[in-house]
């Protein structure tokens, strides 16, 4: 069984990304590599792996994997990009409580999209208050050019979380390799203001 590494000490909080939906070998797609360096090099457990039904990605699949494998819990705070957004929002609404949740390029519907229909993940209206109240905190990026998912779908989830919410400019779908905002918001949000000359 594969397990999340576990908060070291003195360290309050680890991370587990929810990559988006084909990504292949996790690890070298995108930013998520740089996430597990970035994240290691300031001493915060990381998780970074492939995910069981990667095409699909499968509601039924991913949140019982996340709960149970990847043990995401209030001292987990989960990393969501785009289709792994949107398992961050269910996994929360289902009762998992995190301690924080870190949705990039998210959206809630299908998108008119045979496969993200067929995940599962649209199937039922969004309990809002839910997501909320499970949650140590909500933030969010969103591309201002994202081409996949449109900027407003980003702006209704943010408006039904309240979320602390950030609108980039030339990223699109953050197909990026580094992602330098979200490093500073998790180090900030982990070790805090008062630590931060011991992890720079």
């Amino acid at each position: 069984m594969r397990g999340a590494s576990p908060a070291k000490p003195g360290c309050p909080m680890k991370v587990v990304l929810a990559p988006g939906n084909g990504a292949g070998n996790v690890k070298k797609c995108l930013w998520y590599g740089d996430l597990e360096r970035r994240m290691q090099q300031m001493n915060i457990p990381v998780t970074v792996c492939n995910y069981p039904d990667p095409i699909v990605a499968h509601k039924s699949v991913w949140l019982p994997f996340m709960r149970d494998e990847l043990h995401c819990d209030e001292h987990t705070i989960v990393v969501g990009h785009s289709s792994g957004a949107v398992a961050g929002l269910r996994l929360a609404e289902s009762g998992v409580r995190l301690g924080g949740l870190v949705l990039v390029s998210a959206y809630h519907t299908d998108l008119g999209d045979e496969g993200e229909r067929a995940s599962g993940y649209f199937d039922d209206e969004w309990r809002w208050p839910d997501i909320v109240a499970n949650c140590g905190f909500i933030a969010q990026y969103h591309g201002s050019d994202d081409p996949l998912v449109d900027i407003q779908e980003g702006r209704h989830v943010h408006e039904m979380t309240n979320s602390e919410y950030y609108e980039l400019d030339d990223v699109g779908h953050f197909q990026v390799y580094f992602f330098p905002e979200l490093y500073a918001l998790l180090k900030e949000r982990i070790w805090g203001s008062s630590s931060r000359k011991h992890h720079e």
